[in-house]
């Protein structure tokens, strides 16, 4: 689980309907596989990485995230009770970075230059999912990370 947080996301990326595999399966195997093309140079991505990191964020936003981060903890004083019951092992100081950053690139793609609260809510779960370990009380009640994770956002109430 520890190597797991060097992971800036967790995005679950499920099947293809049946139809699109078999697209899939026919061009790529019916032909020679064409070269492929570069998008950025290895500047570019360095120069979009330095963008991103300079987009600004309003302290009460990266509080919004540490504070998301710091109630997924069993234990600590501002746990709620469900993660005492559900929580073996909460997310650390890399979730509220990665939660920050991705924020700062999702605003980027979203054509503004400052990160809001919703950024913030739509990278918790895709941050949280793989640093959240569950116990064994929330696996015999059926419960996920990714329903816990929701549970956090309703009760970490942001800026």
């Amino acid at each position: 689980e520890a190597q797991l947080d060097r992971f800036l996301f967790n995005v679950v990326v499920d099947y293809l309907p049946e139809d699109d595999e078999v697209a899939v399966v026919k061009r790529t195997t019916s032909a020679k596989p064409q070269a492929i093309d570069a998008v950025f140079t290895g500047e570019e991505v360095l120069g979009l990485q330095e963008l991103v990191r300079q987009v600004p964020i309003a302290e009460d936003v990266v509080r919004y995230a540490v504070q998301i981060a710091g109630a997924s903890r069993p234990g600590q004083s501002q746990t709620p009770d469900f993660i005492t019951n559900w929580i073996s092992w909460g997310a650390g100081l890399r979730a509220a970075q990665a939660m920050v950053i991705g924020a700062k690139a999702r605003a980027l793609w979203h054509g503004r230059a400052h990160v809001t609260p919703e950024d913030i809510r739509q990278l918790a779960l895709p941050v949280l999912r793989h640093r959240i370990l569950i116990n064994y009380r929330a696996e015999a009640e059926g419960i996920t990370v990714d329903k816990i994770v929701g549970r956090l956002l309703e009760t970490v109430k942001g800026p």
